[in-house]
């Protein structure tokens, strides 16, 4: 990208959001230092919340966050929690989340949090302070190269090495960060020019050569997808994340009723159609449904939206493309188009600025599909799902991990709520077993498979929704990988509600090693757990012992009615139990195993 200070259209001085009564900053007609100007452009963009951790490069920074009060900055114990949180407030409301950390280590320990977000296309903007300019590269303390490390996993990244340009840098920064295909941006300031002074001027928008994201899609394109709708006898829509991320859940949900064919969503794009519509067939890929994926293998024309055919969703490609069919592919980004599957008419363009037209145009033309094909496609459908592969052994002696889900999704199915995650079976059994009605309620990684996030998404998202509900979905082993942001949850009072499926092992290792080791469990069960209800205590919280079936609701209703608590709910599950369906590596997806009778 050419981010020449030129390409930037500047304003005489925008003033931020904050009143002269708000902040205790300089007035704007005098000249500020690199750390006030970064401020000001915080509240420029209309950031209300900020996590980090501070150290030696960016006390300037947090001397200028003191003299503010129009950003609460919240402390995290890690700052790998801090990516997270901001991450999970991304997620959730769409907006742009930012993180602050300092250098050398403050910046390795964010790499996580930055790669997951990169994966998921979440649109952040991570501060990273860094040792000052004359010191760069002469190895100094707490000194690492933040532009060489992250260019792999940012968007982009930027070094501002004069203050002038912090303000036209941080307006760069959320511009691309929000726009075309999302991503987390890095900038990264010298501590010097924290503190050196300039006249602020924020820019009013800016515009960049090498960097002009398509929105409207080739209506030439669209035509021939209209086309090709009208003809198919086996329809089928798949959407993913970028559905979510686009704003376009109700462009989808408007195409379903209006042809009428069956929808899948991925991981990333539950909640698209809601979870109890009869169109919709659930999640597909690895652990997908067998109704879900049999209809993948078997339509005639697929039309892809926001998503990109990934290995958990389609398995080997080259089983994929043993079946004959069209496919449509919808994405702002064209370098997810024909990437690991040949498509035959690719639309480059904004998801929901492309469904608008698709829908106009299907509209215009007063086209409909035959009737009698997609009523016989529907009857094959059924003939999937009566399958119904989702269900499970119930039992009065054990906890089932899927109940527990099904207890949780039938107490909050008409609150307001969140669902986080971290990854593993716990993950794949509230993807499958809680029916998300509404977009951004489920919140978890998809891409990276970061354990660890889900108590920092909680924090993160409670924080921008603090009247509903956020429950954290996790197991004994993520839930420790962050676990110091107890301590966060008390001193900030985001009291989330934290269901344990404790099984003893890390669980989907384990159901690997069984499957695909001969049951040689290597290092895969937790030999040492802490007493997680006296943890929860010790950290100011209310923790739950859940040994018995009966047990699991009581247990979730009391979570529920201390609505300002942070409560955490230790439930012993069956270790014994695996997620079904799954294709397993190296198959198509509809070589499933619906059980350990198909083994």
């Amino acid at each position: 990208m050419d981010m020449s200070a030129a390409d930037v259209k500047r304003a005489p001085t925008i003033e931020g959001r904050a009143s002269p009564q708000q902040s205790h900053l300089p007035p704007l007609s005098s000249e500020l230092n690199g750390s006030e100007i970064l401020v000001r452009c915080l509240q420029a963009e209309g950031v209300k919340h900020l996590w980090g951790y501070p150290g030696g490069s960016v006390l300037y920074i947090y001397d200028a966050l003191y003299k503010q009060d129009t950003i609460q900055h919240v402390l995290v114990r890690h700052e790998q929690a801090a990516v997270h949180a901001a991450d999970g407030y991304a997620r959730a409301t769409g907006e742009v989340g930012v993180a602050l950390v300092t250098s050398g280590p403050g910046v390795t320990n964010a790499v996580t949090g930055i790669a997951t977000a990169y994966m998921d296309s979440i649109p952040m903007v991570i501060i990273t302070g860094q040792v000052p300019t004359p010191a760069i590269g002469l190895d100094a303390f707490q000194e690492c190269d933040t532009v060489g490390i992250t260019r792999p996993i940012v968007k982009h990244n930027f070094l501002v090495k004069d203050v002038r340009d912090l303000a036209v840098t941080m307006k760069k920064a959320f511009h691309i960060a929000r726009t075309g295909r999302p991503g987390p941006v890095v900038v990264d300031i010298p501590k010097d020019v924290s503190l050196k002074t300039a006249a602020f001027n924020y820019p009013t928008h800016v515009e960049m050569r090498s960097y002009n994201p398509a929105r409207k899609g080739h209506s030439g394109q669209i035509r021939k997808a209209v086309q090709l709708l009208m003809q198919a006898k086996r329809p089928y829509i798949y959407t993913g994340g970028g559905v979510i991320l686009g704003d376009a859940t109700a462009e989808v949900r408007e195409l379903v009723d209006l042809l009428g064919f069956p929808c899948t969503n991925t991981l990333m794009g539950l909640g698209t159609m809601p979870g109890t519509d009869p169109r919709f067939l659930g999640m597909l890929g690895m652990h997908g449904t067998y109704e879900a994926n049999m209809t993948m293998q078997n339509c005639d024309v697929l039309l892809a939206v926001g998503a990109r055919f990934d290995d958990r969703v389609i398995g080997n490609p080259k089983h994929f493309a043993s079946v004959e069919r069209k496919i449509i592919h919808v994405d702002i980004d064209p370098s997810s188009i024909s990437k690991r599957v040949r498509v035959d008419i690719p639309i480059v363009g904004d998801v929901k600025d492309v469904l608008q037209e698709l829908l106009q145009q299907i509209r215009e033309a007063q086209a409909k599909p035959e009737a009698q094909a997609i009523n016989a496609w529907w009857s094959q459908i059924k003939e999937w799902r009566d399958r119904d592969c989702l269900a499970y052994k119930k039992s009065t002696e054990v906890i089932k991990p899927q109940m527990v889900v099904e207890t949780l999704w039938n107490l909050t199915r008409d609150r307001d709520t969140y669902v986080t995650s971290d990854v593993g079976q716990h993950q794949m059994w509230a993807a499958q077993y809680y029916r998300f009605d509404q977009p951004r309620r489920w919140i978890n990684s998809g891409g990276l498979g970061t354990m660890g996030v889900g108590l920092p998404y909680a924090m993160g998202i409670k924080l921008a929704k603090p009247e509903s509900d956020v429950f954290c979905v996790t197991g004994e082993g993520s839930i420790q990988m962050c676990i110091q942001e107890l301590s966060t949850c008390l001193q900030y009072n985001t009291p989330v509600k934290i269901v344990s499926l404790n099984n003893r092992y890390l669980g989907m290792v384990r159901q690997w090693q069984e499957l695909d080791y001969e049951g040689r469990y290597s290092h895969s069960y937790m030999d040492a757990l802490p007493n997680f209800v006296k943890l929860a205590e010790a950290y100011g919280h209310v923790g739950i012992l859940v040994e018995r079936p009966e047990d699991v609701e009581p247990a979730l209703r009391e979570a529920m009615r201390l609505k300002d608590r942070t409560v955490f709910l230790d439930i012993r599950t069956d270790p014994t139990e695996n997620v079904w369906p799954m294709v397993q590596a190296g198959k198509g997806i509809s070589e499933m195993l619906l059980g350990s009778e198909d083994l």
